[in-house]
């Protein structure tokens, strides 16, 4: 094996030697200098954005201010660091801004790395477990490298791993290239997620669309890029395409024997999606299921009914069966209560009580006048109705309805007018049979 090109050794001497050298402390000069500037910038940054996002003024660079501001930082440091090496080494030694490249360089690919990773798998802002774990093996692997690189072992070990082979069926691949292809294989799935997460948040927030075609639009960007970075990173790793015709074909075979229902549900999300039947905030009824319409993806319909209740529903059962829509095209909702008065009462004026106590609801319409109409004549008293209109379905019948239940009885108790109650009379007929003592 060949002598590493970094030895720790050799730094080592060359770090002593430059302490009685006067470049070093152009040396340290650049470094603090890099260090302040790097800080300064990150920290400007992250002002600028979190005041566009407070006013509402630009969304331009909606990159994650807190995690993306952690990034900025390392990254400055190392291009004024290398900026700064480019000059000096052309008439100083610069074997300290050496260590301190690797240095700031490992902590920008962790930063760089954590903010990938919480973009795309923490974007509700709460972290896992799992993904914590996840961070801090891939913190350890990293700073492994960097100690790998300064003390010379590196190259060696990069060698051993080239040169060493494993035999894939008919071809004989090195550990080395296996590795290589598997991170990036790993970085190009991030990287599209990343540039789907990003893409999404960026046009759920064009309001001038529909909101259907910024899902679709969102759901397509998002598979396209994931699709374009498994093909790129079958062709880096040498795999080749045609390949793919066999998947396609075995696929195919599962689609039609045991996976039309998963693809008929696919299918269905973005006709749901494209036809704009259903959109978030709809309060729909479909079979047994009915609540507001909280969640159209690809696969199933997420439905809450006013006990926070959540019903996962599949989209083909909304393609292939009734659904009754209260907010499709026209948002107001007729609801009826009941009341039975007794027989002597004055209806006239009892319908019109049922209206003024209708209209006394909050929620009730006022454009849209209630109606009180006289339904039948009952076993224990006349039975009335009064029907009044609502503009916000979403927020429930039940609440609405009892608000004016309530009115009702309030104005009938004030009025003087009974509401009958079930009576029944038992007749006993012919003498009552003797006990027995």
């Amino acid at each position: 094996m060949r002598q590493s090109s970094v030895p720790l050794t050799n730094l080592i001497n060359d770090l002593i030697g430059d302490l009685s050298d006067p470049g070093l402390l152009w040396q340290l000069a650049a470094i603090v200098l890099s260090i302040f500037l790097g800080w300064t910038l990150s920290r400007y940054l992250r002002q600028r954005v979190e005041a566009r996002q407070v006013d509402g003024s630009g969304r331009a660079l909606r990159f994650g201010v807190e995690s993306f501001g952690r990034v900025v930082g390392p990254l400055a440091i190392v291009c004024l660091l290398a900026l700064s090496q480019a000059v000096l080494t052309k008439w100083h030694h610069v074997n300290l801004i050496k260590v301190a490249l690797p240095i700031f360089g490992s902590l920008a690919v962790i930063r760089f790395a954590f903010y990938l990773l919480r973009r795309v798998f923490a974007r509700g802002g709460e972290v896992g477990k799992t993904l914590l774990t996840f961070e801090k093996i891939f913190q350890l692997l990293v700073w492994l490298g960097f100690a790998l690189y300064i003390t010379g072992i590196w190259d060696d070990i990069f060698l051993f791993l080239d040169d060493t082979v494993v035999p894939l069926g008919k071809h004989r691949v090195s550990i080395a290239a296996i590795l290589q292809g598997a991170i990036s294989v790993v970085l190009l799935l991030i990287l599209a997620m990343w540039a789907g997460a990003a893409l999404e948040e960026r046009l759920m927030n064009v309001q001038s669309v529909n909101s259907n075609l910024r899902v679709v639009f969102a759901r397509l960007g998002r598979a396209v890029l994931i699709v374009v970075a498994v093909l790129l990173s079958l062709s880096l790793v040498g795999i080749d395409l045609t390949v793919l015709s066999v998947f396609g074909g075995a696929l195919g075979v599962g689609l039609g024997l045991g996976l039309q229902k998963i693809a008929s549900n696919y299918v269905s999300g973005f006709i749901i999606l494209l036809d704009r039947s259903l959109t978030i905030g709809d309060v729909i009824t479909v079979d047994k299921f009915s609540g507001t319409v909280t969640q159209i993806n690809t696969r199933y319909t997420v439905l809450q009914s006013g006990d926070g209740v959540e019903s996962i529903v599949p989209n083909e059962m909304l393609i292939s069966s009734a659904v009754q829509n209260s907010s499709l095209s026209n948002r107001w909702v007729a609801v009826t209560a009941k009341v039975s008065v007794a027989y002597d009462s004055d209806v006239d004026a009892v319908l019109k009580l049922l209206e003024e106590a209708a209209l006394s609801v909050e929620r009730v319409s006022k454009e849209k006048k209630p109606g009180a109409t006289m339904q039948s004549f009952g076993a224990d008293g006349i039975d009335l109705a009064v029907t009044f209109w609502i503009y916000d379905p979403e927020n429930g019948k039940g609440g609405v309805t009892s608000d004016v239940n309530r009115a009702i009885w309030k104005s009938l108790k004030e009025n003087g007018i009974s509401v009958p109650f079930p009576q029944r009379e038992v007749r006993v007929l012919g003498p009552l049979p003797a006990l027995n003592a």
